[in-house]
């Protein structure tokens, strides 16, 4: 059955993937329900975090569920919340056998869900595919871990590395099939954020566009003083999606005020000397639930997010272009003096898109 295993639960890791950006802060959990060898069930959690994905491929098998196996992205819950733990569940459906990769760190579980479906007296196998489960949800396990939200920096550079001319002209470096690939990666995240140049140079909208996805993203802008424009297209739609403002504790009171005013949620967060502790921003932005942040500039925010030591994966998009050096660079300043102080990232994927080539990257452990 090894190979039926794999099979069936990366199908349930797959519908987990579909879910990315849409649960937080729950974890979006695959489930795939067999019986004698066919599928009689599946689901995944549903946008917003509820129901489980347990729940909802319980309610597709009906009573096909007796003496059936399931396959779970991620340790059954057994605590009460919002809703029954999922583990009842599966006891009560008379599922014999669960498959799941990886325990579930939350302390309201950690391991209790397998120990409640064992002491029932199911069968429970794990370990089986353990690393594409970290994968699949390492926005939920960085946030329960480190109590962060796992971080994606993307980069659209030029063959140089440069996001810019030197007047600052940057529309566009890469074509329109490496920014229909930035909208469908912003709907894989929970928020997109940028740095308050980004807002002033640019007015983005942040918005993921022309994909049919109704689910939008958190937009977040970091900014010490809240010298962004009031008038701004992160200001004027406030209101449709939100948008949250992380500042320091010295923000100009009119500011916070006018800025709630048009409807933006408000994050005050520590300093380190004059700057930011942008530490201090993610656990914030952990604390409100969220799991994965997008941040697509600009060069100050980058160069501080790698400095701190966390970024998680980086995403470039690289155009056949040369800009020369007296472009704006993708990151700021780092103060290297030496290469064995950089961090490094290890090569996941590569690929053409359209005329620009796409390279994703994971930070890599000490031991790698």
């Amino acid at each position: 059955m090894h190979e039926a295993d794999i099979r069936f639960l990366k199908l349930a890791l797959a519908l987990a993937r579909q879910g990315t950006g849409t649960c937080w802060p729950n974890p979006s959990v695959g489930c795939v329900i067999v019986k004698d060898g066919r599928i009689v069930g599946r689901g995944r959690t549903a946008p917003g975090g509820r129901p489980h994905a347990e729940r909802a491929a319980l309610d597709q098998a009906g009573t096909a569920t007796r003496g059936a196996t399931a396959y779970v992205s991620l340790e059954p819950c057994c605590h009460h919340g919002q809703t029954p733990p999922c583990a009842d569940a599966l006891i009560e459906a008379g599922i014999a056998r669960v498959v799941v990769p990886i325990v579930d760190p939350h302390p309201n579980v950690s391991g209790g869900g397998f120990e409640a479906l064992r002491t029932a007296g199911l069968i429970v196998e794990t370990g089986l595919l353990a690393q594409e489960a970290e994968d699949v949800l390492s926005g939920f396990l960085t946030r329960v871990r480190l109590g962060r939200p796992w971080v994606t920096l993307k980069l659209a550079t030029s063959f140089d590395g440069r996001i810019a001319t030197a007047s600052g002209h940057s529309q566009w470096i890469t074509g329109p099939e490496a920014r229909r690939w930035v909208h469908a990666m912003r709907a894989r995240h929970d928020a997109v954020m940028v740095g308050a140049g980004t807002v002033r140079a640019d007015d983005p909208s942040l918005t993921v566009r022309d994909l049919g996805v109704t689910h939008q993203p958190v937009r977040i802008a970091v900014s010490r003083r809240l010298d962004l424009p009031l008038m701004s297209n992160l200001a004027r739609t406030a209101r449709d999606v939100p948008v949250w403002l992380c500042h320091g504790p010295d923000a100009d009171a009119s500011l916070v005020e006018a800025w709630n005013g048009v409807g933006a949620e408000l994050l005050t967060c520590q300093l380190t000397g004059r700057q930011l502790n942008l530490t201090s921003v993610l656990m914030e932005l952990g604390q409100k639930g969220l799991t994965r942040v997008f941040c697509e500039g600009g060069g100050a925010l980058a160069a501080s997010l790698l400095a701190e030591g966390l970024v998680d994966e980086l995403v470039g998009f690289t155009a056949g272009l040369a800009i020369g050096a007296e472009g704006r660079p993708g990151v700021g300043a780092l103060g290297l003096d030496r290469l064995d102080n950089g961090r490094r990232f290890r090569l996941v994927e590569s690929r053409a898109v359209g005329s620009d080539v796409m390279h994703r990257w994971v930070a890599q452990h000490e031991s790698e």
